[in-house]
């Protein structure tokens, strides 16, 4: 029963993974899976036993570590003047936002980082 409930938590994440289109989401998601998978070993193993506290948590912590690698292996996260990816700021006047465009791949992005669409 717990290695079907690893499987259903982790196979989604997986298989988006091959949808992503640029490192960051594709690192996120499986990093996410990974953390899954990991953490629901540990938690099986350790405290109260519990494999879905473990594999929330796990997927979470290795969701955030995933995207962080992957953006970072697209030039940055953040824009900045140094990044050669990035173009000039844009500001889009329906959400009052600041955005770029990465010139490898055409998305783009938030100041922040955030994915735009």
């Amino acid at each position: 029963m717990r290695k079907l409930m690893i499987i259903a938590l982790a196979a989604p994440a997986v298989i988006l993974a091959g949808c992503a289109t640029n490192n960051t989401m594709t690192h996120a998601a499986g990093g996410a899976a990974a953390g899954a998978l990991a953490g629901a070993v540990i938690g099986n193993n350790t405290g109260s036993g519990d494999a879905r506290q473990g594999a929330i948590i796990g997927a979470v912590v290795g969701g955030a570590a995933g995207a962080y690698a992957g953006c970072r292996e697209d030039g940055g996260c953040r824009w900045n003047q140094n990044n050669q990816n990035h173009s000039q700021l844009y500001y889009d006047q329906r959400a009052g936002r600041y955005y770029y465009i990465d010139q490898r791949t055409g998305q783009t992005f938030w100041q922040n980082g955030e994915y735009r669409g």
